[in-house]
C-alpha cells in the first residue's frame, strides 16, 4: 500500500487522457488511461501501463498490438465510460468506439489515434508495461485542447499558455550565458 503522503504527492501529477483499445478474435475492449507516454525522441515509441486484471489486457497480449485514442477536452463522457470495466456498463455505449478499415478500434472525434505494435512487455507489480512502436496514426482534431486527469484534482481541460507570447525563458538564459562569457 502506498504511503498517504506519497499518494497525495503523486496525485498532483496531471497527464493527458487516452483510451487504449485492442481487438482479437472478433472481441474489442478498451480502457481509459493517463499512463501512456512517448518514451523516445528518435523513434515513435510509446509505453502503456495496464493491469492484467483488465479485460483489455489479454486482447493486447494476444493481438500483439493496441490503439491509443488521445481524447479532446470535450470527450469526458468517453473518458468516464472507459474508466470502468465495460461489463459494469454492460457495454451499453457502442457509439464511443469504432473499428477502422483494418479492424482496429478507435474513439471517434479524438484528437488523434495511434496504432501501436508491441515489441516488449515488462511484468511488474500490479501493472504491466507494454512497449510499442507507433506504426500509423490518424489525425483527428489536432487543434483541440486535450482532456487531462489528476488523481488529486480529477478531470481537467488544458488552459492557456504558461508563458506570455514571445517570451522565451531559454533565450533569456542564453543571454545570461553570453553575458557571463563576455565577462570572461
Amino acid at each position: 500500500m502506498i504511503d498517504r503522503d506519497i499518494k497525495r504527492s503523486l496525485g498532483q501529477m496531471i497527464k493527458g487522457v487516452q483510451v487504449v483499445a485492442a481487438t482479437h478474435g472478433g472481441l474489442t475492449r478498451a480502457y481509459t488511461s493517463h499512463w501512456v507516454s512517448q518514451i523516445s525522441f528518435d523513434e515513435p515509441i510509446v509505453m502503456a501501463s495496464v493491469s492484467p486484471k483488465h479485460d483489455t489486457y489479454p486482447l493486447m497480449v494476444a493481438a500483439g498490438r493496441f490503439t491509443v485514442s488521445i481524447l479532446a477536452a470535450d470527450q469526458i463522457r468517453e473518458g468516464q465510460y472507459f474508466s470502468y470495466p465495460g461489463r459494469k456498463f454492460k457495454y451499453a455505449a457502442p457509439e464511443f468506439i469504432e473499428l477502422d478499415d483494418d479492424g482496429l478500434p478507435f474513439v471517434p472525434h479524438a484528437i488523434a489515434w495511434l496504432d501501436c505494435e508491441t515489441f516488449d512487455r515488462i511484468e511488474r507489480f500490479d501493472h504491466d508495461l507494454f512497449l510499442a512502436t507507433v506504426t500509423s496514426v490518424r489525425e483527428g482534431r489536432l487543434g483541440e485542447p486535450p482532456l487531462l486527469y489528476s488523481a488529486r484534482h480529477g478531470w481537467r481541460v488544458t488552459g492557456g499558455n504558461a508563458r506570455a507570447k514571445g517570451q522565451s525563458v531559454r533565450d533569456e538564459l542564453l543571454e545570461r550565458v553570453a553575458e557571463l562569457e563576455a565577462q570572461g
